[in-house]
């Protein structure tokens, strides 16, 4: 049973704030040992569960945050930027029989823990084929293509609750309760890692190959903040503005769809000026 882990930061344990996730500030230093907790508790349940194979893929910003040397030794990990499925590397292998989504969030303009789509600002909305879509929907839609099933999703409990709705059968853990976009109630790693680990462990019960499900094709709008932020993804082929501030694109397979939104977000982010935005 070969099981890949796609794993955020945003929605890890104690997380709350911007310099959490950042990499080089000291409350990134902090959370890392955290989030790093949250994967190995996924890790050991899936293990427990029956796992021959974990693969951790590193989802968040540089995607160098998870501390390997602490990392369970039964694990690998894929680590770094400019991979061919950003999030869900390792899917393309064609042999996962389930995928967990840990420290997942809300997506841009939701309410929720450091709620954003891909880049932290910008971005205000995301819809794929008329449904608000977080990075948890938008990778579902790639997993099913690969016959992949989402077993598990962890976050704050406003992550859980999207998650019913792309992923209905996956078990859930909420790690912290929102309060606001900068707040949450927590609980101690401890305390989250034990739910971790026996969720992990339940569904790894219900892992397996599903039939690839091919959906296309796929449309999604993107809502920028900024009308010169639409222009700049409006210069991807294939991708028209439909308004001052909002893009659509159709691609025929998921693997094109979050190619080409990877593409969108990389030419919203680097149009991004400082102050205006």
């Amino acid at each position: 049973m070969r099981i890949l882990i796609s794993a955020d930061m945003e929605g890890a344990t104690g997380v709350t704030w911007p310099a959490d996730v950042t990499p080089g500030t000291e409350q990134w230093q902090r959370c890392r040992a955290m989030f790093t907790s949250d994967v190995n508790a996924a890790v050991s349940g899936f293990f427990a569960g029956g796992a021959t194979e974990v693969l951790v893929n590193e989802a968040h910003a540089t995607m160098r945050n998870l501390l390997l040397e602490r990392l369970d030794e039964r694990a690998a990990m894929i680590t770094g930027r400019h991979k061919d499925l950003s999030m869900v590397e390792g899917l393309q292998r064609g042999d996962v029989d389930g995928v967990a989504f840990l420290g997942y969030h809300s997506g841009a303009g939701a309410e929720g823990v450091l709620a954003h789509t891909y880049l932290p600002n910008s971005v205000t909305g995301v819809w794929l084929e008329g449904e608000p879509a977080d990075e948890g929907r938008l990778n579902s839609y790639v997993a099913a293509e690969y016959g992949a099933p989402v077993l598990l999703v962890t976050g704050d409990d406003r992550a859980c609750i999207d998650a019913a709705a792309y992923a209905p059968d996956a078990h859930t853990v909420a790690v912290k309760q929102y309060v606001s976009r900068y707040a949450a109630l927590c609980r101690p790693p401890g305390a989250t890692a034990a739910d971790i680990s026996e969720a992990a462990e339940a569904a790894a019960a219900e892992a397996g190959r599903i039939e690839p499900e091919h959906r296309g094709p796929l449309t999604v709008e993107v809502e920028v903040d900024a009308a010169h932020l639409a222009g700049a993804a409006a210069l991807v082929p294939g991708v028209e503005a439909v308004g001052p501030r909002r893009v659509r694109y159709t691609s025929p397979t998921a693997f094109e769809m979050i190619r080409c939104f990877k593409a969108v977000t990389t030419l919203i982010g680097n149009a991004v000026e400082a102050d205006y935005g």
